[in-house]
């Protein structure tokens, strides 16, 4: 083009140093200077417009590259956690039921008052079994069977307590005079427990089994018994197999749980794929493991009666939220299509994003949940459900939006003669009126139907387990906010409160693997008539971060009412889930971020942190649903219980964090 250029000058150049004689006049030489200059225009223009075309090639074929490229639809990131806690607790002296019917099925079949001659297990194989052997061999999945309930309540039962009525109970009663009677009873009382227990074999027709196997003579002389008599008669029964000379009470005495140095590793993988316009899919895959094991024994007492309903061994929806094995479980899994109709409503469905709710962020550090959270006072449980919302813009609301969930706990497959089971369906409706940087309001309803007896789980020290039966609905209720104050000092200030109820409605189910309990009703076989239940919990805390040296400092505080139950067995807490304790938790945390530039991601960071939770336990049962609480302090040696009576608990913990 230059070249041109000059050539095309220099044309002109000498055009006007010609002679006079050969040169047109001054109009039409300015006439050649100007076609000449038009043409060059030209030239430029055709070479300008030839260059900018290759432009243009050049940035869709880089377009097209970059839309091919997985940082264009993909974003991976995640988290590694070295975590070692210290964990001391005070157990409450007690009776263990699953050892106590042990040793009472052991007596059936061998002891002075022995049944023999019969047989336990789906095809009657085993005679005269052990009492472990009777207890766990029922249909996989199951502690009991209706056929070993059966077999100890009518046979069992009935014919070891005849043989203790005819072989001792009526010859010491011969020789007792009404005084001695008297003072047998004074001495001899039943507790709050085995009254209930006399109460339920008495209701399920035990006691007229027992005299049905009586000889007419012998029901004709303890009928004519007088009535402190006949009391007596019962009172040693019960003692005979229940109290606490009897023998057969497994009981254990108050003792102090610890585990000094209890060693985890998490690693979690998060994608984020782009898969057309307004579709999304989120994934989550975790993989959590204690220090030497691929098992949940060391949060579950390694085989023993655990202490807590959510620690008895991992289930669907704790899978990588305990520790369990070294396993990458999908933790979370679920397509999210936004802006449907051009309008702010969006719709996703998978394994949910419903572990780690707020206000917990604050104390793991995680970053503002978005809208796809739950309260963590009310649920800390990997569903798998879906979501509808809806998110408008209102000037006086900011960020607000609404949404209704649907997930399901437990699939219970096809309706059948043998299987007259309910699936375990959660519905919520969440509305968040203010979701801003500085405040965020959350009000929640949900509601459980046909909540399970017992999860699906392998290996506990209740054999393998799964649900047996319904045992009714409830709904929770819940309220709270989050906010955060900048410029207090030379740091922020994150503060929170939260408030839940939750209102049980039992049916008229109990649960056989739980010995007769129900929807906290009951306590092990002493039955309760179905009643509802409301029970309520407060959260509270504060974090303040201290800008300069990326120091944040934390407390909580937690209570929970007698009958509080929360939905929260995936909480990141070892002893229990600490938001359904029924009593009081404090806790306080420091954490130190190194000061690293971030690379894999702007939100990426490094940081240690140290805590110390303390748990003051009121009630028995805390994270459980099944059977009745217990005040702690009216506990008695030999009152019956599934899972050991912590009065406190504390956890001293440590953890050096990665999030890439």
């Amino acid at each position: 083009m230059r070249k041109l250029e000059k050539l095309l000058i220099g044309a002109a150049v000498c055009a006007l140093a010609a002679p006079v004689v050969a040169q047109a006049d001054d109009q039409d030489m300015q006439k050649k200077i100007d076609d000449l200059t038009k043409k060059v225009q030209k030239l430029e223009e055709q070479q300008k417009g030839s260059d900018q075309k290759k432009i243009e090639d050049l940035t869709r074929k880089v377009d097209k590259i970059e839309e091919k490229s997985l940082g264009k639809w993909l974003t991976i990131g995640g988290d590694y956690r070295f975590r070692v806690d210290s964990l001391r607790g005070d157990v409450a002296a007690h009776s263990d039921a699953i050892g106590t019917m042990n040793n009472l099925v052991g007596a059936f079949v061998v002891g002075p008052n022995a049944v023999a001659g019969l047989t336990v297990g789906d095809n009657a194989t085993i005679a005269n079994p052990s009492g472990t052997a009777f207890m766990f061999q029922g249909k996989a999945g199951s502690l009991f069977t209706p056929a070993q309930f059966d077999t100890i309540l009518n046979k069992y039962m009935p014919s070891a307590m005849y043989n203790a009525f005819i072989g001792q109970i009526m010859p010491a009663l011969g020789g007792m005079t009404p005084t001695d009677v008297n003072n047998y009873l004074a001495a001899n009382r039943l507790t709050a427990q085995q009254q209930g227990i006399l109460a339920t074999l008495t209701q399920k027709g035990i006691m007229d089994k027992v005299m049905g196997m009586m000889t007419p003579a012998n029901q004709a002389a303890f009928a004519s018994l007088p009535p402190a008599y006949q009391q007596a008669a019962l009172v040693m029964a019960m003692q005979g197999f229940l109290g606490a000379g009897s023998g057969n009470l497994a009981t254990s005495p108050s003792y102090k749980a610890k585990n000094d140095l209890l060693y985890t590793n998490r690693l979690g993988i998060d994608l984020h794929a782009k898969a057309t316009k307004d579709v999304t899919v989120n994934v989550r895959l975790v993989a959590y493991k204690t220090f030497g094991s691929q098992d949940d024994s060391a949060i579950t007492n390694s085989g023993n009666t655990p202490f807590f309903a959510d620690r008895v061994g991992a289930f669907d929806g704790t899978l990588g939220h305990v520790p369990s094995s070294s396993l990458l479980d999908v933790d979370r899994a679920y397509a999210t299509w936004s802006n449907i109709g051009d309008q702010p409503v969006w719709f996703s469905v998978g394994r949910r994003p419903s572990t780690n709710g707020a206000p917990s962020n604050l104390r793991l550090n995680n970053e503002r949940p978005g809208n796809g959270g739950t309260p963590a006072l009310l649920v800390d449980y990997a569903f798998d459900g879906m979501t509808l919302g809806w998110a408008p813009d209102i000037d006086a609301l900011p960020g607000a939006y609404a949404k209704v969930c649907y997930g399901r706990g437990f699939e219970s497959g096809f309706e059948t003669p043998s299987n007259s089971l309910h699936d375990t369906d959660m519905l919520g409706v969440a509305l968040i009126p203010i979701d801003t940087d500085p405040l965020r309001v959350w009000l929640q309803w949900n509601r459980g139907f046909q909540i399970f007896d017992f999860p699906v789980m392998s290996n506990t020290a209740f054999g393998n387990t799964a649900p047996a039966t319904s045992l009714g609905d409830i709904d929770w209720y819940g309220a709270g906010f989050m906010s955060t104050l900048k410029n207090i000092g030379p740091g922020k200030l994150n503060f929170f409160a939260d408030a839940g109820l939750s209102v049980t409605h039992p049916n008229n189910n109990v649960s056989n693997n739980a010995g007769f309990q129900g929807l906290l009703t009951g306590s092990f076989f002493n039955q309760e008539a179905p009643s509802d239940k409301t029970g309520w919990a407060a959260y509270a805390g504060a974090r303040y971060d201290f800008e300069p040296t990326k120091t944040k400092f934390g407390v909580e505080y937690n209570h929970g009412s007698k009958n509080w139950i929360t939905f929260a067995p995936a909480a990141d807490d070892m002893w229990t889930s600490k938001l359904g304790t029924r009593g009081d938790v404090y806790e306080a945390y420091l954490i130190q971020e190194l000061n690293l530039k971030p690379i894999s991601s702007h939100l990426s960071k490094a940081f240690f942190k140290i805590g110390y939770q303390y748990y003051d336990f009121a009630y028995t049962g805390s994270n459980n649903w099944v059977g009745a609480p217990q005040k702690i302090s009216d506990i008695k040696s030999t009152d019956l219980l599934l899972l050991q009576p912590l009065k406190s608990a504390q956890d001293v913990y440590a953890t050096f964090e990665v999030k890439f």
